[in-house]
């Protein structure tokens, strides 16, 4: 009637996006409910580029490629990779990345690859980044040094 006013069902951030995208829900990304979540546009969010700037300067660890999907083509690929992360200290953990990637490093992902990626230690909040810039002998050490560790 004339008037009157429906209770609106208010929906967070997380609950929306999964109506959206039910493929970046936190169950098909395979992490618990502490992960904050995939932002629409992390270039719009302070929060999103503080996180990046702390990822490019963290701690180095290897991802083994377990599965990714395609958020956005505007210009370059906007990718959200999932990682099985393993450290140097014995923390494993799901760990997930939201990339821009080229077409042609698009075209290489397969699952089961091996990757250099940060993560913050402290905070511990499942995302991780790629590690682009980091030495191949140096993530060859980390390799060999995450073996023996596993090995003893």
């Amino acid at each position: 009637m004339f008037g009157s006013r429906k209770k609106k069902n208010k929906l967070g951030f997380s609950e929306l996006m999964e109506q959206l995208r039910p493929d970046l829900s936190r169950e098909s990304l395979g992490v618990g409910p502490a992960f904050p979540g995939v932002a629409p546009n992390p270039l719009l969010s302070r929060e999103a580029r503080r996180r990046n700037a702390e990822l490019r300067t963290g701690t180095l660890a290897l991802g083994v490629l377990a599965d990714w999907r395609e958020v956005s083509s505007d210009g370059s690929p906007r990718v959200v990779l999932m990682f099985d992360v393993k450290t140097v200290d014995g923390i494993s953990f799901r760990g997930i990345a939201d990339e821009d990637l080229t077409i042609t490093e698009l075209t290489r992902l397969e699952s089961g690859q091996t990757m250099p990626v940060r993560f913050r230690p402290a905070v511990m909040d499942h995302y991780v980044a790629l590690a682009r810039d980091v030495d191949p002998a140096v993530v060859q050490q980390l390799a060999d040094e995450i073996a023996r560790r596993e090995t003893a």
